[in-house]
């Protein structure tokens, strides 16, 4: 640990590259996806630019347009889900950046492969349509598009995933993009040296070759949504459908539940900012972290 990160991350793009069939110099690496969320607004977006944008879609979205100068442009949800149709429609002559969650957070909202693929047969392809698959993992397989195939026909799309999710290393920050290599170049261009560290790098590629253990952090997943949705409506309370690995709660006055969840020794996110004044978001832990959390839910509803 003495010495720097291999600032190429060369063994885990050989990895990567192996595993989706693209070429090296097609993947940039971050500290997390939302570094190489940060990458793709640094180096796409500025002054008289705009950026678009889904209601209700992952904060970091407007917040990196924002601070780039760029004009961001929210289009109002479907159904709490991205209207991929509207958002074409709000391209204007200034849009230079799309930005999709797909599974959405906070929503947990999914597109399906068969709209995703016109959004991007629409859009000019001076539009970088950034395709955020950091729930990717978690999709059932009916719902699994081969998306990497398809920067072959669309050399604008970026998509971003993550090691944070079902692999299970939030705490080392890695994740990564896949991109035409003209586009994934200019990124890299505008990447701090060393953003990934050595014990990510070598983790992310041993995560990177147990499938075991993704298949078992999505069966466990599944179980604990159940078990989430079946407690949710058992308190009578309404429920965003989730593809994630967290589901969306109304439950009223959502401030003053998550202060009472807070006494009680459980945490969980307050969604207000992101126009869901009534609900909060809640991440699927163990089955003791669920039934704990459903117990503090209870208790909490009531006082």
């Amino acid at each position: 640990m003495a010495r720097y990160p291999d600032g190429n991350g060369f063994e885990l793009k050989a990895a990567l590259s192996e595993r989706y069939a693209v070429d090296p110099a097609s993947i940039v690496l971050g500290n997390g996806s939302n570094d190489v969320l940060e990458l793709a607004a640094l180096a796409f977006l500025g002054p008289g630019r705009a950026a678009v944008y889904s209601q209700h879609a992952f904060a970091v979205y407007p917040l990196a347009t924002q601070a780039r100068g760029a004009r961001g442009i929210e289009v109002p949800a479907r159904d709490y889900a991205h209207d991929l149709d509207a958002m074409a429609k709000a391209i204007d002559e200034q849009t230079y950046v799309a930005w999709i969650a797909n599974p959405n957070n906070p929503t947990g909202t999914h597109a399906k492969s068969e709209a995703l693929e016109a959004f991007l047969r629409r859009v000019p392809e001076r539009v970088v349509v950034v395709l955020d698959e950091a729930y990717n993992e978690y999709l059932p397989p009916e719902r699994r598009a081969d998306s990497v195939k398809w920067l072959k026909r669309h050399p604008n799309l970026v998509i971003t995933r993550t090691f944070s999710k079902a692999y299970g290393l939030a705490g080392l920050r890695v994740g990564y993009a896949l991109a035409h290599a003209s586009v994934a170049d200019v990124m890299n261009r505008v990447r701090q040296p060393f953003n990934v560290n050595s014990m990510a790098l070598v983790a992310a590629k041993a995560a990177l070759g147990d499938m075991e253990f993704v298949a078992r952090s999505y069966a466990e997943n599944l179980q604990g949504m159940r078990q989430l949705e079946e407690g949710a409506l058992a308190l009578g309370l309404a429920y965003i459908p989730s593809f994630g690995n967290f589901i969306t709660l109304r439950v009223g006055k959502a401030g003053e539940v998550f202060k009472r969840l807070l006494k009680r020794g459980v945490i969980v996110r307050p969604v207000a900012n992101y126009g869901l004044p009534e609900h909060l978001r809640v991440t699927v832990g163990t089955a003791q972290e669920n039934e704990k959390f459903l117990a503090a839910l209870a208790a909490s509803l009531k006082h």
